[in-house]
């Protein structure tokens, strides 16, 4: 299941990917509440109680009590809290994506490959003309097979 849903993310065709941007897009929301108020938080506290939300590197060098201050003072800096929230997100919505894929494909009706009949000739090993089956002699060469 890893592998069809790594190949998903990578070789998905056009009706997955339309369907990835229309489902991505609704879900989007949803997603990113769950890992920002429900996944991140428990996690946090298990890696004593770091608020993945809030963490960062200012790179100007000062320090910033909160991201808010950060952002106030305009200051750039590596969001590494904000990354980790957006590539779990990422993950969820594109798992979430590959199962709806996967069930849609299964509900597709898929085309039977075409029965090929059984043969009704065969070749005569003397002339190499095409006489029936269950022949006996060939009525060109008179041979017997």
């Amino acid at each position: 299941m890893f592998k069809e849903f790594k190949n998903f993310l990578i070789k998905g065709n056009v009706v997955d990917m339309a369907v990835g941007f229309i489902f991505g897009a609704a879900f989007a929301t949803v997603v990113k509440s769950l890992v920002t108020n429900i996944i991140m938080p428990p996690i946090g506290l298990l890696l004593g109680n770091v608020d993945f939300s809030s963490l960062f590197i200012a790179l100007d060098g000062k320090t910033y009590a909160s991201l808010a201050d950060l952002d106030k003072a305009g200051a750039p800096a590596i969001k590494l809290g904000i990354f980790f929230n957006d590539i779990t997100s990422f993950v969820i919505l594109g798992f979430v994506m590959f199962m709806m894929i996967k069930g849609y494909n299964r509900l597709m009706v898929k085309e039977e490959a075409p029965v090929e009949a059984a043969p009704t000739t065969k070749e005569c090993p003397e002339c190499g003309m095409n006489i029936p089956l269950h022949a006996k002699k060939c009525p060109y060469c008179h041979s017997y097979l």
